[in-house]
């Protein structure tokens, strides 16, 4: 059953959501929390105003993650491995979807670029080792964060390798065990990662099948229909003469008020 979005999510605005993190992955585990992650659509006529709305919803209970569209796309331009793999879930793990993000799941490889995959991949994958650097991993509670960081060091340098490759996003992985015990070795040895992660590197080097840069244009149409579809014209009284349909525009000359 899909979680319900927070209040300050306008009815009907997901447009598309699902289950991701390590359900999505095959690394869940007794007692492992089920992540979600949505994009949502603000209402056109609320960025008019002065104040910004909020660009992310987060809760806890559910553990649920809402993006605004115009951020998920500026996320995923940068090949932001949480929020793009939203795009790339299988089927069966999708609990929302609108015609808007089936549509935006079909130009899901307008977004991808071999330098930001490189950059943003391998970034998350040394933040990861580096978490294992400093753990204590003699004390039960740290040695299983220790390889929880581990098994995600696995993972992305997987993710990066394979879409380097492939052009392909692998959220559900192949050999989940294989990950598994490689994770439990990395977090009993952390060195034992330094070649894992010179391998992705030097294999994120070499040419791939992803471009150069991504392709924006087909993003920015869609954001625009988005915008279009969210939009309510306001209701309400003739506002005067001076506004009134074919009336002529009357200038100040870019004066602000009397000037004697």
């Amino acid at each position: 059953m899909p979680a319900a979005a927070p209040a300050a999510v306008p009815a009907g605005t997901v447009l598309l959501s699902g289950i991701v993190g390590s359900t999505a992955y095959g690394l869940a585990h007794a007692g492992s929390d089920v992540d979600r992650l949505g994009l949502f659509a603000t209402p056109t006529e609320e960025l008019h105003g002065l104040h910004r709305p909020a660009e992310s919803h987060v809760t806890t209970a559910p553990d649920l993650t809402l993006h605004e569209a115009a951020k998920w796309c500026r996320l995923a331009l940068g090949c932001n491995p949480t929020a793009s793999e939203l795009v790339w879930l299988p089927d069966d793990l999708y609990e929302t979807r609108t015609p808007l993000g089936d549509e935006l799941i079909g130009i899901r490889e307008a977004f991808l670029s071999a330098p930001a995959v490189r950059k943003a991949y391998l970034g998350y994958a040394d933040q990861q080792f580096r978490k294992l650097l400093t753990r204590d991993r003699a004390e039960p509670a740290a040695r299983r964060r220790a390889a929880k960081h581990a098994r995600h060091l696995v993972r992305l340098v997987e993710q990066a390798v394979r879409l380097h490759e492939t052009g392909r996003s692998l959220i559900r992985l192949p050999d989940p065990e294989h990950v598994r015990e490689f994770g439990e070795r990395i977090a009993d040895r952390p060195a034992v990662a330094e070649a894992l992660l010179a391998d992705a590197a030097d294999r994120l080097g070499r040419p791939g099948v992803l471009p150069a840069a991504p392709d924006p244009r087909p993003v920015e149409a869609w954001l625009r229909r988005v915008r279009a579809a969210h939009y309510t014209p306001p209701v309400g009284p003739p506002r005067g003469p001076l506004h009134a349909p074919g009336a002529p525009a009357q200038s100040t000359g870019g004066a602000l008020g009397p000037t004697g």
